[in-house]
């Protein structure tokens, strides 16, 4: 009897089709899996344990384990990063919405949007978000870093950081002043056959915004073209672009399934970690230092139940405090999203039927030639504007997508159609982590706060009039039906406010718990060193003391190639 599989593609439609044509279309794919990952005798004791196999994990791990000298393990609670939707751009929209390789956070209602539960999807896989993400390449302003460089944060003006986005890339338009070649990750350029990218790009010169040949060069403000880690048709993730090269070090050790308990800390030092690798309890000592790699969200929920955070909080909780520092999972931002979305009078968006064989011939052609719309991460255009010509740098980002996209594409698309993501880049409010118990099994308690600052909702406001503007181009004309979201009856601010309240989400961007700065809400110093824990530093977006400009994969990576400087400069190397 054959089995039937159902397999979404990233038009939101699903088919099935028998298990012998689904088994050869995901062998011609060619996905490798991780063949030292996890095999080797285990070891009591590395050098180097760095918890989180995210896209800053990744990063530390090709650069710790470079010296043979070094013994490294990379604890990574998902699995390996061998299924077929990471893989394949397209696949994103699988990724993003489903508990497929997902931790599947809820954030506590929020006051400011009508008390509702936002969706947090974070990449619970090897790669973590950088194998779930929208393979956007963007760094932010330069001005985010020279404001951190202003907090008293010695090292990381947009000079000094500059070096490591061009190491850490390969540039396919090639090198120039902010670009880098033979770097592990691949930065390319779209190539979806469909007229709305660049109808977008069109209709928002024809508005009066420049045109953009580079968000990462000179100047940020304009509409034009993202830039994306994809390489010859497939994601280029933080796992694919830095573990895959090594992954067959003798001194590297990559296990997943691997869910730390908590950092072992002993007299203001960090000896080593519990983890729970496949069900089994070990602890594991750090020769050198334990490195925290688990994200925002994340890493300040391990130091909590490691005992590293405000003590009154932690007395509470009954955890034994180690270290206190309030700081720990304060700060917390991120970007909020709303959508402006329009019907298309043309069949030419990312939207397809439910016709099967359409369906597998798409599939069939992208696993033979790595060319269709299984391609395309589906933002290809995009823009970086000012809600106020007076201000100085761009402070909303648009994300064209040429489809309908309906709670993180979790609700059935109507047909045709196109829209844009509005985002606020330098929200004022901020939130906060907390722990749900003392179970590290247990999801953390997400207070975003959005929208607490009254600035916050305004900027939304006129980031979705200037949305509407743009569609309103004679560009769109051919394409323009009726608009969808927030629909023509929404138009005084305060109505576009209720809207805002009424529907906006995550676009996934969360930064800042373990903030790095010199004030007493500080969790690391310059060189990502946890203060007052001797031995332990962390590295990822949490880090980052106010969110960048900009979608933070590429930042984080970043990050990571500065930490493995300073852990050689500080000599352990």
């Amino acid at each position: 009897m054959s089995v039937l599989y159902v397999l979404r593609l990233a038009d939101n439609v699903s088919f099935t089709i028998a298990d012998n044509v689904l088994v050869i279309c995901w062998c011609l794919s060619v996905f490798k899996e991780g063949g030292r990952m996890g095999s080797k005798d285990t070891c009591v004791a590395f050098d180097y344990i760095i918890i989180g196999g995210g896209s800053a994990g990744c990063v530390l791990a090709n650069r710790l384990s470079a010296l043979s000298n070094n013994s490294v393990l990379l604890l990574e609670a998902g699995p390996k990063d061998n299924h077929p939707f990471i893989h394949m751009p397209a696949g994103v929209s699988e990724l993003l919405k489903g508990e497929l390789l997902n931790w599947n956070f809820s954030t506590a209602k929020q006051e400011n949007l009508q008390n509702r539960q936002l969706y947090w999807p974070r990449g619970k896989v090897l790669g973590g978000c950088s194998s779930t993400n929208g393979m956007i390449y963007t760094r932010g302003h330069a001005w985010d870093y020279n404001h951190w460089g202003e907090l008293g944060n010695e090292g990381w003006s947009y000079e000094k950081v500059l070096p490591y986005f061009k190491r850490s890339m390969h540039q396919e338009r090639g090198e120039n002043f902010y670009h880098g070649v033979n770097g592990p990750l691949n930065v390319t350029e779209g190539h979806t056959d469909t007229p709305l990218f660049e109808t977008f790009v069109s209709a928002g010169q024809e508005v009066g915004y420049p045109f953009n040949e580079d968000f990462n060069g000179v100047d940020q403000e304009g509409v034009g073209h993202y830039q994306l880690t994809i390489k010859g048709g497939k994601r280029c993730s933080a796992a694919v672009a830095y573990l895959n090269p090594v992954k067959d070090r003798k001194n590297l050790e990559i296990w997943c399934d691997a869910h730390v308990q908590k950092i072992v800390v002993e007299d203001g030092v960090a000896k080593g970690v519990e983890v729970k690798h496949k069900k089994r309890l070990k602890t594991i000592t750090a020769n050198k230092e334990v490195i925290l790699s688990a994200g925002a969200v994340q890493s300040p929920q391990v130091l909590m139940l490691s005992g590293v955070g405000d003590k009154a909080y932690l007395d509470k909780l009954g955890i034994n405090c180690k270290y206190s520092l309030p700081g720990v999972g304060q700060n917390l931002q991120d970007h909020l999203d709303v959508s402006v979305q329009y019907l298309c009078t043309k069949p030419v968006s990312l939207f397809k039927s439910s016709d099967f064989h359409r369906k597998l011939m798409s599939l069939l052609r992208y696993a033979l030639t790595k060319t269709g719309l299984g391609v395309s991460n589906g933002v290809e255009t995009g823009a970086f504007l000012k809600s106020d010509p007076s201000i100085d740098i761009p402070d909303i980002q648009y994300h064209f997508i040429p489809m309908i996209v309906i709670d993180h594409g979790r609700a059935k698309a109507p047909g045709h159609g196109m829209m844009v993501h509005v985002c606020q880049l330098r929200p004022e409010s901020r939130g906060s982590i907390e722990l749900r118990d003392t179970n590290a099994e247990s999801s953390p308690v997400i207070k975003a706060n959005y929208l607490a600052a009254e600035k916050d909702i305004a900027v939304l406001v006129r980031g979705v009039q200037i949305g509407r503007k743009i569609f309103t181009a004679k560009a769109f004309d051919l394409y323009r039906g009726d608009e969808l979201f927030p629909g023509k009856a929404i138009q005084s601010k305060e109505e576009i406010e209720g809207y805002i309240r009424k529907s906006a989400e995550t676009i996934y961007h969360p930064v800042g718990t373990c903030k790095m700065g010199q004030d007493k809400m500080a969790v690391v110093d310059h060189r990502l060193k946890v203060r007052g824990v001797q031995r332990l530093r962390v590295v990822d977006a949490s880090i980052m003391p106010t969110i960048i400009g900009g979608n933070t994969n590429a930042p984080t990576i970043m990050i990571a190639e500065r930490a493995a400087d300073f852990i050689a400069e500080d000599g352990y190397l």
